[in-house]
């Protein structure tokens, strides 16, 4: 019995781990661990079984320490989301403290090193709970959980009243601005004579929302990670006991390590098909474009007549309407003008946004104006978690983007990132460590990441998240590309919740890929005109003198030279070089200034420069006050030294006051009338950064879009310089729709808002295209595996054949048509909606030059027909092995 009781411990630990725990709702995990739990319980677990049996039978008596040994090893690896990472190893930091730090943030970042960050979500059940004599039941039955780690709010809604009079809520994630409504609950719950407090209600929510929250992570090797960890927990357990050995010891601990790498071999393949599922490429679904009318009329003025006589106009002016860019006063007969050259676009109206969901019968038409249609837009807005996104976009965009800003959460209590407490900082390492590293391959030698980070100091408290990500980044990108530390000062109001020290300022952290190739501009000085107005003038305009002795306090010999200066016509430097020259009126001879302490100095110049100065009419020599000859430079206004005419130039600081710094909140306000959007970093913060780091057609790049200042950046820098900078903005989050996608839609109107209504038309225009990516979560929940035996090939170990080989996947896409012998491609099959040009473009990383209905060209000239696919040109969405 004793036996029993082991063996049965682990085998449900096993299954408990394999499977996970057991969750309610809906979701690609959940699917997940169905398809897990049916291969266990029907094929590996009796499996299983039986090679124990054999491989115990000449050593019953091992039985007991077997199972206990397994379940010890397997315990520690596991997580209650499935997750196989160190999860609780009291020996390991014993077994790695020699190679690694003891600071608790590197060791807990050690333990998720391994791993692909997913998500941190609740492990909602159905639970019924009881507050103030009432009880209530929430039933997430048809609850959706979340696809990444975005914020979402949970919301409630009345479903019944038992006939045990227990409360019933449905629980869903909110969508769309959707909150719960407490005073209909009450209404509803009052009809059912239920006389209830909002107080109640809400201390019930909290109870049911206390569930546990788990990371979810994939394990980028897992069977590599297992087996070396149970090599090294093997010796410990050895070595820590045992001082003699026998034959039959020695069989029983292998016996151990076949039956424990069996397991390892089989779990792994489960989780190898997740990292496979998470890295596929992924379809592009749902994609518009939004140009403004002017980029149409500069092509074809009869396009925009068309789109006036639309019948999705309406609708397009219900949403300028929303947007405040035109009151109810509008008239749309305005828009074109008869002008001595025909119809005219009205300038007051050259901006007015146009988005071809309105007008999808007329968005090919509108696309084939342009000869080069990837070249001609200005950027792409993808919504969808960033690692998804940037994996898929990385051939279309490797090593084309020039700059990437970003500004990702971190959990400080009060933004969206919320990893569970017991990783601290580990979670949020791996999650930028994932995704950095594809970030790397984006950006080019002469290219710039710039990642936003601040330290969090609150009671008790201190949070030093820049020394993690700085140490992260050299990682990556390595130490000598580090290029600087931005300070911003930030706000200056001390929070109630700091003890002693308030924080008034946060980081830029600025590396490079190669920092001796790496774009800095410099600023432009700023020269006073006084400086050389009305002093002295010639042929190449104002200019000011200076001292030619003028040097450093640094002696150099090579600097330390007489100049001597015979009447008549020559000057000469005492090493008998001879330079011509006009006539002087005596003869002199010039020294460096005598210093009082040592009585040396230097020239600011070279020998050669000054015979150099000397024949371009560089040089002047004159008496000072006090008559004594003295050389001097000329120092021109708006001409260098080497005759090129100049802008004169500085660098940059790295304290960033609050000339690039105005609050990002009161930005919002003035675009939306409203604060639709918490803390969004200042637009005149990033438009400085890229003027220090992009050149006039850069691609920039920001994974965490937030609102979407990265974009009116962009588009407020092209203004300025007639740049043509192109924006690559990711964000999962709902404001995806509710502020970024307007936000850019009003800035191409008009840059200058107030209160939610334009002051002016003087916008940019704007040319975009905004798309959504299918997500890991969608893939789950769509790909289907067969209902088959797993072990069915006798040539192969059964733990390690490839199980999902016979299964469907997303194969329902495929049709074979065998009387033609053709594979036909249906995508509508797996998602409606499905943008083919844009997918493939990613999938090939080639550029859009055309789409029609038949095909699309890239900018090589291939062309492919999206109507008539060959599959083997999308295999790798739908089916991977």
């Amino acid at each position: 019995m004793k036996n029993m009781c082991k063996e049965q411990k682990f085998y449900d630990a096993l299954k408990e781990v394999f499977v996970g725990a057991k969750v309610e709702g809906e979701s690609g995990y959940i699917n997940l661990m169905r398809i897990k739990s049916r291969y266990y319980e029907r094929d590996v677990f009796p499996k299983l079984q039986k090679d124990i049996n054999d491989a115990l039978e000449p050593f019953p008596e091992f039985r007991e320490e077997l199972f206990d040994k397994l379940y010890t090893f397997f315990n520690r690896y596991f997580s209650e989301s499935g997750s196989i990472y160190f999860r609780y190893t009291p020996i390991y930091q014993n077994v790695y403290e020699k190679v690694y730090t003891d600071d608790k943030d590197v060791i807990l970042f050690w333990k998720t090193h391994m791993l692909y960050y997913v998500k941190t979500d609740r492990l909602f059940k159905n639970l019924e709970v009881e507050a103030d004599g009432f009880k209530f039941f929430f039933d997430v039955s048809r609850l959706e959980h979340k696809k990444a780690f975005e914020k979402k709010e949970l919301i409630y809604e009345f479903k019944e009243k038992r006939n045990d009079g227990v409360i019933v809520f449905n629980v869903f994630y909110s969508e769309n601005g959707r909150i719960t409504k407490s005073d209909e609950i009450l209404k509803a719950l009052k009809k059912e004579g239920i006389e209830i407090t909002e107080e109640v209600l809400e201390k019930a929510f909290k109870v049911f929302e206390k569930q546990n929250e788990v990371d979810y992570f994939i394990n980028k090797k897992a069977k590599e990670f297992l087996q070396e960890q149970f090599n090294i927990w093997l010796y410990q357990y050895v070595f820590s006991g045992e001082s003699q050995w026998t034959e039959e010891r020695i069989k029983q601990l292998q016996v151990l390590k076949n039956i424990a790498f069996k397991i390892i071999d089989f779990i792994s393949q489960f989780e190898d098909e997740l990292v496979k599922i998470w890295n596929k490429p992924k379809f592009v679904l749902n994609s518009n474009y939004v140009i403004t009318l002017d980029r149409i009329a500069d092509k074809n003025i009869n396009v925009v007549e068309s789109i006036l006589d639309h019948e999705g106009f309406e609708n397009q002016l219900k949403e300028w309407k929303e947007l405040g860019i035109v009151d109810d006063e509008f008239d749309k007969s305005k828009i074109l003008e008869n002008t001595r050259l025909g119809k005219q676009l009205n300038k007051k109206y050259q901006y007015l946004p146009i988005d071809t969901k309105y007008f999808k019968d007329l968005e090919l038409q509108i696309l084939s104006l342009f000869d080069h249609l990837d070249n001609s837009l200005d950027g792409w807005l993808i919504k969808s978690e960033n690692y998804q996104a940037l994996n898929t976009i990385l051939p279309k965009f490797k090593e084309k983007v020039q700059t990437i800003y970003i500004d990702p959460p971190y959990n400080t209590g009060s933004d969206e990132f919320i990893y569970r407490d017991r990783y601290q900082h580990s979670s949020w390492l791996s999650m930028m460590e994932n995704r950095l590293s594809l970030a790397k391959d984006l950006i080019y030698d002469t290219s710039s990441i710039l990642v936003s980070i601040g330290d969090t100091i609150k009671t008790g408290v201190s949070i030093n998240s820049s020394a993690k990500l700085l140490l992260l980044m050299n990682e990556i990108f390595g130490e000598n590309n580090f290029v600087a530390t931005f300070v911003r000062k930030s706000g200056i109001a001390p929070r109630q919740d700091t003890k002693y020290i308030a924080n008034a300022h946060d980081y830029i952290i600025f590396y490079s890929k190669n920092k001796d190739k790496v774009t800095i501009n410099q600023k432009p000085a700023e020269i006073s005109r006084l400086k050389y107005k009305d002093k002295h003038f010639d042929e190449r305009g104002f200019f000011d003198l200076n001292q030619l002795d003028r040097g450093s306090k640094r002696y150099s010999e090579s600097l330390d030279y007489p100049i001597e200066v015979k009447q008549g016509d020559t000057i000469e430097i005492f090493d008998g070089k001879i330079v011509e020259k006009t006539k002087s009126p005596e003869n002199f001879v010039i020294y460096p200034r005598q210093d009082p302490k040592d009585k040396r100095w230097i020239f600011t110049w070279s020998k050669e420069k000054v015979i150099w100065g000397i024949k371009n009419d560089f040089i002047v020599f004159k008496k000072d006050k006090n008559g004594q000859w003295k050389v001097y430079y000329k120092e021109y206004e708006l001409v260098d030294n080497n005759l090129n005419r100049r802008e004169r130039k500085n660098p940059y600081d790295t304290l960033i006051m609050e000339a690039y710094n105005e609050k990002g909140n009161s930005e919002i306000e003035n675009l939306f009338g409203a604060r639709l959007f918490d803390y969004p970093k200042p637009t005149s913060l990033i438009h400085h950064l890229l003027k220090i780091t992009t050149l006039q057609h850069s691609i920039i790049l920001d994974f965490f879009a937030g609102s979407g200042t990265t974009a009116h950046a962009v588009m407020k820098l092209n203004k300025e310089d007639g740049g043509k900078r192109k924006f690559i903005l990711v964000e999962m989050a709902n404001y995806f729709d509710t502020v970024i996608i307007p936000r850019i839609k009003k800035v191409a109107y008009s840059f200058n808002w107030k209160d939610g209504k334009p002051q002016d038309n003087d916008g940019i225009g704007v040319f975009f295209k905004y798309y959504e990516l299918e997500q890991y979560e969608d893939t789950l929940r769509r790909v289907k595996y067969e209902d088959s035996d797993l072990f069915d090939n006798p040539y192969e170990d059964p733990y390690n054949q490839y199980i999902f080989m016979k299964d469907l996947k997303m194969l329902e896409a495929l049709e074979i048509d065998y009387e033609n012998n053709k594979v036909k491609v249906d995508l509508s099959k797996l998602y409606p909606n499905i943008d083919i040009p844009e997918t493939l473009s990613n999938l090939l990383g080639k550029w859009i030059r055309r789409i029609s209905e038949d095909y699309v060209e890239f900018e090589n000239g291939e062309k492919i027909n999206i109507k008539d696919l060959d599959y083997k040109s999308i295999k790798r969405l739908i089916w991977w092995s």
